[in-house]
């Protein structure tokens, strides 16, 4: 297909029921533009939300995410519609980095290279075939390690946010969960992005109400008296300009912003485990974009987890988020039926145009510590329970020690941060340890074990089946999404 040319289709009109958009079809310009706005609105939440996490800008994270959209469809042709937004599976490994005392420049730096290695692992794929994936990281490994990576973090909800404003994030939760169930179609999708907004909301009404909070704040690090909400970063900046270079504050505190990246050996091992989760992501997004479109996407499988490598290089080489295929958008074509790219690179502009606005950097910037509670609360569990829906949708069979004991060592190892120490200066621990047990152990098990056992697992071995996103009506429920 022409990578910038679309055939327009159905008069250019809505399309009548039961049609549909491909990749290479578009409807008329302004239809057009209105699609890629639902595309923006299923990114936004989470691609400003999880920088804000990892302490990176926002601002430069949405500017980032439209810059690797549109290098990811160039790299795959156009044939896999999907959007780059920030990517959950590298909370964990930059928790762990910034509670050792690393920089931001240290963050992206091993983001970095975890981007270099997701894309030889691509190119790997692409060389040898889709089928090589499912060997070397077979479904029962892909669940543990996007569990353990979304369980490690539940110490950071109960000693960082959640203290900070126990009432605001126990508020915030519940209407998160509320919305999720309570609204229907697109708004149920939307409903951890809801909940940031009613949080905000909440806690400038809290300031009005009941003053200043006696909590601890991680700014100071220790417990102050402080306003819920502080806006003095919001008023100072400007309206359009270029995101800020990183700084240090008055109060001796980094300010995130666009930097070079550092490299650091022991954060980079603490990253990794991450690469396993996106492939495993991009794997399952592809087939659900397969199974939507009826086209065949195998041959560019390895293309598109390449590309997801692309982007997260190129936007963590200048200080970004880590980037991945969205969930969020996927649902959106299930729910139209229009799967053009042109409304991609409509979203892709956008985030653009947001990423050239300092005043939406810092208001998102200044989200309080306790919507933040209410909100990771729900988000880590979810990414942790990803695991778990990965092991369902291929029926891995626990009752076979083989997928049994490997697991259970390594998510145990990985929630209570366990240490292996080799010097005073190297040791591995929590996320990494955990993956890398559960992958060697794994592997050898499955050497050792008789073959009756190895048999059990030959309908495993050959990859899940294609799992579209369902079709979704008005009066569906949806749950959010997290990528």
């Amino acid at each position: 297909m022409a990578l910038l040319g679309w055939r327009v289709v159905h008069g250019g009109k809505t399309p009548p029921p039961g049609e549909v958009v491909r990749p290479d079809e578009r409807l008329s310009w302004p239809r057009t533009v209105g699609l890629g706005a639902q595309h923006v609105v299923a990114m936004f939440g989470a691609t400003f939300v999880f920088p804000i996490i990892m302490g990176l800008n926002p601002q430069l994270a949405i500017m980032m995410s439209g810059i690797a959209t549109i290098c990811f469809l160039l790299i795959v042709k156009g044939v896999v519609p999907s959007y780059l937004g920030t990517s959950a599976s590298f909370v964990g490994g930059v928790v762990a980095i910034r509670a050792q005392g690393g920089s931001s420049a240290e963050v992206t730096g091993a983001i970095l290279v975890a981007g270099v290695i997701l894309m030889l692992c691509g190119v790997a794929i692409h060389l040898l075939g889709a089928r090589v994936l499912h060997t070397v990281l077979p479904p029962v490994v892909t669940g543990a390690v996007v569990m353990l990576i979304g369980f490690n973090l539940a110490p950071v909800v109960a000693g960082v946010y959640w203290p900070q404003d126990q009432w605001v994030a126990l508020l915030t939760m519940l209407a998160v969960m509320a919305m999720a169930v309570g609204f229907r179609g697109f708004l149920g999708r939307i409903a951890v992005f809801l909940g940031l907004v009613l949080g905000y909301l909440l806690s400038w009404v809290f300031d009005l109400v009941f003053g200043k909070i006696n909590s601890f704040d991680p700014g100071a690090g220790k417990a102050t008296e402080h306003f819920r909400v502080n806006w003095g970063g919001v008023r100072s900046a400007d309206w359009f300009g270029f995101p800020p270079s990183t700084t240090t504050g008055a109060d001796g505190k980094e300010i995130a912003g666009w930097h070079l990246p550092d490299f650091k050996f022991t954060f980079i091992l603490l990253v990794l485990p991450a690469v396993i989760a996106l492939i495993a992501e991009n794997a399952g997004h592809v087939k659900a974009v397969a199974e939507m479109t009826g086209n065949d996407l195998d041959p560019v499988m390895g293309k598109a987890i390449a590309a997801d490598g692309f982007g997260t290089v190129l936007a963590s080489s200048v200080g970004g988020s880590p980037t991945t295929t969205y969930a969020e958008n996927i649902g959106v074509m299930a729910a139209t039926r229009v799967y053009s790219t042109a409304a991609y690179y409509v979203a892709a502009l956008v985030a653009l145009l947001f990423g050239f606005s300092p005043k939406f950097g810092a208001l998102v910037s200044a989200t309080p510590g306790g919507v933040l509670g209410g909100i990771t609360v729900v988000l880590y569990g979810m990414i942790g329970l990803l695991g778990a829906k990965i092991w369902k949708e291929n029926r891995v069979d626990f009752g076979n020690p083989i997928n049994l004991i490997p697991v259970a060592a390594g998510i145990i190892i990985a929630i209570g941060n366990t240490t292996l120490v080799f010097s005073s200066e190297f040791e591995l621990a929590g996320i990494a340890l955990g993956t890398i047990v559960t992958v060697v152990t794994y592997h050898l098990v499955r050497a050792i074990a008789p073959r009756h056992l190895r048999d059990q697992q030959l309908d495993e071995s050959a990859g899940p089946a294609p799992v579209a996103p369902a079709q979704r009506s008005g009066d569906e429920v949806d749950a959010p999404k997290v990528s």
